[in-house]
């Protein structure tokens, strides 16, 4: 069994209403195939890296090519744990990532999110991110988690503020031959204490821990 040399399929997290594992390959051509039919509006820029931005093919490839890259680079020291979000009964909704560099040494860690549209606004990012926050401070002792979100996207920075997250100062980056500022927000594990809620757990963890320097 492939599980048997790869322990993340095994790897869950439960929300009161969602379910986040490593996407199996139907359940990734699902995803890329929400990823085709659009992940923001056209008159909007959230990411960086503008992925969403090409055509329905070229969104749907960048999925799969970011999940298989992901996997090949993979190391204790320097790792990205890709899940799709899907509802209790298989559907997918979109993805989130948790990711993190020394994370024996700096117990910190970084999230990143992308929903269909056809799913946005309904809470789902929020109770999403708050199942891998669970899953960093409540199993891995993570000590911080980090995440960068631009000036204007208002809905990721809503839902980080909802979470707990403090201003952290700013990044500077390029796209292309623009300047971009993004907000970096801090979430502490003392600070996640206050915002943690029933319902959200973790199973097939233990088999997993040394791929995430968290033994």
């Amino acid at each position: 069994m492939i599980d048997d040399h790869w322990p993340f399929f095994g790897l869950e997290v439960s929300t009161p209403s969602l379910r986040l594992r490593v996407p199996r390959e139907e359940e990734l051509a699902a995803l890329a195939d929400l990823a085709a039919g659009g992940v923001h509006p056209p008159d909007e820029r959230p990411f960086l890296t503008p992925w969403a931005e090409g055509t329905p093919e070229e969104r749907a490839r960048y999925v799969l090519l970011e999940h298989w890259d992901r996997l090949a680079s993979w190391s204790p020291t320097d790792w990205r744990l890709g899940l799709g979000i899907f509802t209790a009964d298989g559907e997918a909704l979109g993805a989130i990532r948790l990711a993190a560099r020394d994370f024996s040494v700096i117990r910190e860690v970084t999230t990143y999110t992308w929903l269909g549209l056809a799913h946005q606004g309904r809470g789902l990012g929020t109770e999403a991110r708050r199942g891998v926050l669970s899953l960093a401070f409540d199993h891995l002792a993570a000590a911080s988690a980090l995440t960068f979100v631009f000036r204007d996207n208002h809905a990721s920075q809503g839902v980080s503020r909802r979470l707990g997250y403090r201003p952290d100062g700013t990044t500077r980056d390029a796209r292309g031959d623009e300047m971009l500022v993004s907000d970096r927000l801090r979430l502490d594990a003392a600070d996640w204490a206050g915002a943690r809620e029933a319902g959200y757990s973790v199973t097939g963890l233990d088999a997993c821990r040394g791929l995430l320097g968290a033994t």
